[in-house]
């Protein structure tokens, strides 16, 4: 499976939904997921001990290689401004796992209420 880089912005105190499709290592065809256990988080750096927090995420579309990665409000207003790093790791039936996303993360907070 091929990784790729994905940064993405959060703006803090609000719900935060983003849709990805994993692709294989060839970079055409989507990973069929089916089976697979799939995980995400993040933290400031990459080597880091400390989550900031980790992601829900939904398998959408297994055959279509299809995940969302979401944060509440409720998680999102508890990170502070900044950038960080994340990863999305597959782990398959055979409890082989490997990373295929990762990327920087911007929290903003707002200045208007």
């Amino acid at each position: 499976m091929a990784v790729y880089v994905n940064n993405i912005v959060i703006n803090a105190g609000e719900t935060f939904s983003q849709p990805l499709t994993i692709i294989d290592s060839g970079g055409s065809n989507p990973v069929n997921l089916t089976g697979y256990a799939v995980s995400s988080m993040i933290r400031k750096h990459a080597e880091s001990t400390t989550k900031t927090a980790d992601f829900t995420v939904g398998i959408t579309s297994a055959f279509k290689g299809r995940i969302t990665l979401s944060l509440g409000s409720s998680i999102t207003s508890t990170i502070k401004e900044g950038r960080y790093v994340y990863d999305v790791l597959l782990k398959d039936t055979a409890n082989l796992k490997s990373i295929v996303v990762e990327g920087m993360v911007l929290v903003r907070t707002g200045i208007s209420s």
